[in-house]
Formats: C-alpha cells, sequence, structure tokens
C-alpha cells in the first residue's frame, strides 16, 4: 500500500511539473528533458509513469471537467452557473487545471488530442435540460444553444482577460458574463433568486470543505463505536 501511495504521489508531482511547463512554454516546447530537469527524477523513472510527452498531456486534460464544489442548489439553473463561476474561481489558483484548459487552446494540442470543450457542454447541458423540465428557464431558451454559446463565451471572456493589461479578476469577469446571460434565458421568478456574486465559488468550496470534514468525522465515530472503543478522555 506505502508503494502504491508513493507512485500516486509520484505521477502526481510528474504531472504537475509538466502542468507548469505547458503553462509557461506551451505544448509544442516544452520537453522531456526540461521535466526530468526539473522534477529531478531519471528518464527511466518518468517514462515508468507516462511514456511520452502525448501522455502527459492527456494525463493533463483529465483534470479538464471537473465539478469540484457544484454542490446541489434548488435551482438547477444556480448549478449551472456555480459550473462557471468555479472554474473561474479555481483557473488562476489551479496549474494543472489552468494547463488543462490552455491545452484546449493551443492549436497544436488541439490538433492532436482535441478539447475538453465538448465535455463542459454536456456537462452544462445536462443542467440546462432539467431546469427546462422544471420550469426556471424562459419558453424561447433552449438548452443545447445555451450550452453551446456559454461555453464558447466563458472561453472566450478568459482569453481575453489574460490579454489585457491591467488587474483584471477572471471571477468577476465571468460575473458580469452571467448577469448579461441570465435575464435572457431565465424565468422572472427564479432569476430574482440566483446568485451571480464573484464570490460564490469561494463560500461553495468552503461549503465543500466542511461537508467533507462532517462526512469523516461521522466515519470515525461510526468506526469507534464498532470496535467498541471509549471516547478519548475529555470527550
Amino acid at each position: 500500500m506505502a508503494r502504491q501511495e508513493r507512485a500516486i504521489r509520484t505521477r502526481e508531482s510528474i504531472l504537475e511539473a509538466m502542468a507548469s511547463l505547458f503553462i509557461e512554454v506551451g505544448y509544442e516546447a516544452a520537453t522531456i528533458a526540461a521535466l526530468v530537469e526539473r522534477t529531478g527524477l531519471t528518464r527511466g523513472a518518468l517514462y515508468f509513469h507516462f511514456p511520452t510527452k502525448d501522455a502527459l498531456a492527456r494525463g493533463v486534460l483529465e483534470r479538464a471537467v471537473t465539478r469540484e464544489g457544484n454542490l446541489p442548489q434548488t435551482y438547477k439553473l444556480q448549478e449551472w452557473v456555480d459550473l462557471g463561476l468555479l472554474l473561474a474561481h479555481r483557473l488562476p489558483r489551479e496549474p494543472m487545471l489552468r494547463a488543462a484548459v490552455q491545452l484546449s487552446v493551443d492549436p497544436m494540442a488541439r490538433s492532436l488530442f482535441g478539447t475538453r470543450w465538448p465535455d463542459w457542454i454536456d456537462l452544462g447541458l445536462d443542467l440546462l435540460v432539467a431546469a427546462k423540465e422544471r420550469g426556471e428557464l424562459l419558453p424561447h431558451a433552449v438548452p443545447e444553444e445555451i450550452a453551446r454559446l456559454a461555453v464558447g463565451a466563458w472561453t472566450g471572456v478568459q482569453l481575453v482577460t489574460e490579454a489585457l493589461p491591467g488587474s483584471r479578476d477572471l471571477s468577476e469577469e465571468i460575473a458580469r458574463l452571467y448577469q448579461l446571460i441570465l435575464p435572457n434565458i431565465a424565468s422572472v421568478g427564479v432569476l430574482a433568486k440566483l446568485d451571480t456574486s464573484p464570490y460564490r465559488a469561494e463560500r461553495l468550496l468552503g461549503a465543500e470543505k466542511e461537508q467533507v470534514r462532517e462526512r469523516e468525522a461521522g466515519a470515525g465515530a461510526a468506526e469507534g463505536d464498532a470496535s467498541g472503543e471509549a471516547p478519548p478522555s475529555g470527550a
């Protein structure tokens, strides 16, 4: 078990190092030689986990689509908005995720591996279809069109925000994007109850971590009860 855990950690550290290289120099210029220098591993150790640079790129791209922090909400339309807000919050803070998105727009990487945008479209579409069925969307709103155009708009905002000079916060820019989109697709009663704050993602991630802690504490207590052990002194 210890050996397996070490292998998982090593694999993760290799991916993180390669993600940083992709961010710094792009897919084409990132080399195995630079990765060996950055990680301190031998080529043999590296190839044991990832035999080629393509395999590394695919490993990073697998991290592009994530629902971390996307908790169940009263409205499915809120969950759809949360997907975009969470990605905007996490992207500048998580090199692996940023590299995955960057590879999706890199011309050479895209020609070799495609992109993960169709997966993001499908993820959003599931929520929008559910929102439509619940009457959360206006009658003219078509989930397929919204899902596709929203991913394109999100990507455009992200690229422009990075390219423009000055300190622009991606979470704030994406929040404004949803504030423009929602009045055209959300039913009046639902629109007034949706939260598009640029700080919402941070709150969601905090809530998710708290839920994980509570589950772990509950599991620990259940194990203690099953073993018949007395609770710690002072409990």
